[in-house]
């Protein structure tokens, strides 16, 4: 379900911006995707929908069911058309960067709804720590009975023409699990919580689909471990960080003596 209100995050959230998505990985050949096709008029939305981005939404939840099968693929998306009665133009009119655009819009929604059930949780008794794993948590087992396709993911976005989709969506996932987590950061710390947790949550992500164990009871424990190393690692790289503008602030206030100063080079 779209939640009815969402949460300000980064600029990399910035839908009308897609500049990976809308060019094919390449010259189209036969077999390898649909050729570009004007819809009639009025053939692009259905009667039913009342916006493009409803049918997108449920254009990208019937692919998910074909994925496991199909993969991300031109494949999955047709099927998931005929499933809702749609004409593949639609389809392909609907997400003009194929499934590179249909995982974008996955992975943005799962973001969303994260940060939508983190809203019901008492954050304020709550310790950072706490935020980060809840959130993590959440995201994932919001998403378990979409394991596969998110295992077919992982295998997507590893090819070298996905590595800039695979960056972009790590990203906004872990801004969005420090959005939740009530970071208000503004400076060096922005960045340095959003890499060490880009790694926290990229081992737990792996370590969650391999998971056999009950209620995923390991990847909560191995989750905890990695975030307390990030805490412990980011505190001493902040105290480490503030100590190196200390000392440039002091180079700064030194002062040369005479006319061609202390420091001047000899001769």
């Amino acid at each position: 379900m779209r939640p009815s209100r969402r949460r300000a995050l980064s600029p990399a959230y910035d839908r009308h911006e897609h500049p990976d998505l809308h060019q094919r990985d390449g010259p189209l050949r036969r077999g390898r995707g649909p050729r570009r096709r004007q819809p009639s008029p009025g053939r692009l939305l259905m009667a039913e929908y009342e916006d493009i981005e409803s049918l997108r939404r449920d254009l990208m939840q019937a692919t998910l069911g074909h994925v496991a099968f199909d993969g991300w693929s031109w494949a999955a998306i047709h099927l998931a058309a005929e499933d809702l009665g749609l004409d593949r133009v639609d389809a392909e009119n609907a997400f003009p960067g194929g499934p590179a655009e249909v995982l974008e819009l996955f992975s943005t929604e799962a973001d969303y709804a994260m940060l939508a059930a983190m809203e019901e949780h008492d954050l304020a008794s709550m310790g950072v720590r706490e935020r980060v794993v809840l959130a993590v948590r959440t995201r994932l087992e919001q998403n378990e009975r979409h394991q596969e396709a998110i295992r077919r993911g992982l295998s997507f976005l590893a090819m070298p023409q996905h590595a800039g989709l695979a960056s972009k969506l790590l990203y906004r996932t872990v801004d969005a699990v420090w959005v939740a987590a009530g970071d208000a950061s503004s400076d060096y710390n922005f960045y340095t919580k959003r890499i060490l947790l880009a790694g926290v949550y990229s081992s737990t992500l792996l370590y969650w689909l391999e998971d056999r164990s009950e209620e995923h009871e390991d990847t909560w424990d191995f989750l905890r471990r990695r975030v307390e190393d990030v805490v412990r690692v980011g505190g001493r790289l902040g105290r480490t960080v503030g100590r190196l503008g200390e000392v440039r602030r002091g180079v700064k206030g030194l002062r040369p003596r005479g006319p061609r100063g202390s420091f001047a080079r000899r001769r």
